[in-house]
């Protein structure tokens, strides 16, 4: 087999546990060697399409099978997984279309595909997947894939209003899976719940992927519900999460929280921002194992990571370095420091920005590290406490939200004169955003017509929550907005 990449996968967990479930969504299971055959089958008629090697490939839908065999097909062929936000509004996925230059799409019924200025060669909903797929050869394709091939595109929105397209070759994911598995004892017989987005880096390099390398079993979520997590974790015998803070506040407050049956659940791993240290108190009193880790979609994502053996001592900690990755804080010197900003260096690092060769330029230092954008300080055993944000991005619910996107957007409604998006703190989603808005001499403007003016062109955890309407704003010497200061204005 020449395909050394994430593409290969499938055919070598199928010769070793060919009858072993590996997906599991509803009442539907798939077996290693199913997935197996059914990514051949999809490359086959992909490439029947005209993908090949550096093609992009598009999944735009909620968390499905399909999401998975799409990838690994694409992968087979060589080509580029480009896995798009649904949530996102549509204007926002016609751009990443665009930008990335996907030639086929596959999308949820629900998710039909927006108007692009580049047309696709190919749109395929999942209700037409099957009897396609049906009609490829078996025979997997053999073609040379790299480690140092570019394997996804993952679109994180930018701080200029526009997102950038982060790489990640298939070293990076190979990498991150080894971290991830030295980090936590991910075993055969793992049951993992795929809970959060697989369009994320967490769910799908986090979870999905070292599961299938150890040939576990993933139970799919097409979507968040509380009552169904309670549901599968007892059902399955879920043994392995993953969610965000929102996640795991909503599992704790439900009236089931009690009398559940969470005794099966061997790891839960926290990520996307910090949780607060209250929250993992609440699990660990059930005697159970909560793990936070800290990483961006350009490290694969993981960066960090506290380990289960320092779960209860270090809580509020991001945890150490993975074990095969470099990262330290440095100050506006770059040299070492106990208070700046985080920056990582190794396999496991993005080579850099879609068709973006100045953001790819400035994300570097001249020795190769990799500036995240996040203030930390590291303890005395270091260990790293995320304190700040050199970026003003928030994270709402799990989502990376920027506040220049954001106030882009409402430059645009004829009554703003100028507006400043900040994070506030939230007791349901981590944060949310506040909006402070100078209106233009003379126009009026409401909150609500505010936000319906968004709602139309963001999605919706990108609309702030509140709206302040003020005369101006504050600023700093060098009459730049200074945001600080609105992060201490009183809570509304």
């Amino acid at each position: 087999m020449r395909n050394a990449g994430v593409g290969g996968w499938p055919a070598r967990r199928a010769r070793m546990t060919p009858g072993r479930t590996a997906f599991v969504f509803g009442d539907r299971r798939l077996t290693y060697a199913e997935v197996h055959e059914r990514s051949a089958r999809l490359a086959s008629r992909l490439r029947e399409a005209g993908v090949r090697a550096g093609d992009r490939v598009a999944y735009l839908g909620p968390n499905h099978p399909a999401f998975a065999e799409t990838m690994f097909a694409t992968h087979l062929l060589g080509a580029i997984f480009v896995p798009l936000n649904f949530r996102l509004a549509p204007p926002e996925i016609a751009y990443m279309l665009d930008h990335s230059g996907a030639s086929v799409l596959v999308h949820a019924p629900e998710c039909a595909p927006p108007a692009a200025s580049a047309p696709l060669t190919l749109s395929l909903s999942l209700e037409e997947l099957e009897p396609w797929l049906s009609q490829g050869e078996a025979t997997p394709l053999d073609v040379p894939v790299t480690l140092d091939d570019v394997a996804l595109i993952l679109y994180t929105s930018g701080t200029t209003g526009r997102p950038k397209g982060a790489m990640l070759t298939h070293a990076n994911l190979v990498w991150n899976t080894f971290n991830v598995m030295v980090g936590v004892d991910v075993t055969g017989d793992e049951v993992t719940l795929i809970s959060a987005p697989l369009f994320h880096v967490a769910a799908l390099n986090q979870t999905l992927l070292p599961t299938f390398v150890k040939g576990g079993r993933s139970v799919i979520m097409p979507s968040w519900d509380v009552e169904d997590c309670y549901d599968l974790i007892e059902k399955h015998g879920i043994t392995w999460m993953f969610g965000v803070t929102t996640m795991f506040a909503a599992l704790a407050r439900s009236p089931r929280w009690a009398g559940a049956d969470l005794s099966s659940l061997r790891h839960l791993m926290g990520g996307g921002a910090a949780i607060p240290a209250p929250l993992i108190h609440t699990y660990q009193e059930r005697g159970l194992v909560f793990c936070q880790g800290y990483g961006l979609t350009e490290t694969a994502p993981g960066a960090t990571f506290l380990e289960a053996s320092q779960s209860a001592r270090k809580v509020g900690s991001a945890g150490v370095p993975v074990f095969f990755a470099n990262v330290r804080v440095a100050g506006p010197d770059l040299a070492d420091a106990v208070v700046g900003e985080v920056l990582v260096q190794g396999p496991n690092v993005t080579p850099g920005y879609w068709r973006d060769p100045e953001a790819t330029a400035a994300a570097f230092s001249e020795d190769g590290w990799f500036h995240t954008g996040d203030i930390a300080r590291i303890d005395e055993e270091g260990h790293l406490h995320i304190v700040d944000r050199v970026k003003d991005m928030y994270i709402s619910g799990g989502e990376n939200v920027y506040p220049a996107e954001v106030e882009a957007v409402m430059f645009e409604h004829p009554a703003v004169a100028e507006v400043a998006v900040v994070g506030v703190r939230d007791a349901t989603w981590g944060e949310v955003g506040r909006a402070f808005v100078v209106r233009r001499q003379g126009a009026d403007v409401t909150e609500d017509e505010l936000r319906g003016f968004l709602l139309r062109r963001l999605a919706k955890y990108k609309i702030p929550r509140y709206f302040e309407m003020v005369d101006d704003l504050p600023r700093t010497g060098s009459g730049k907005i200074h945001k600080p200061a609105l992060r201490d204005h009183p809570a509304p």
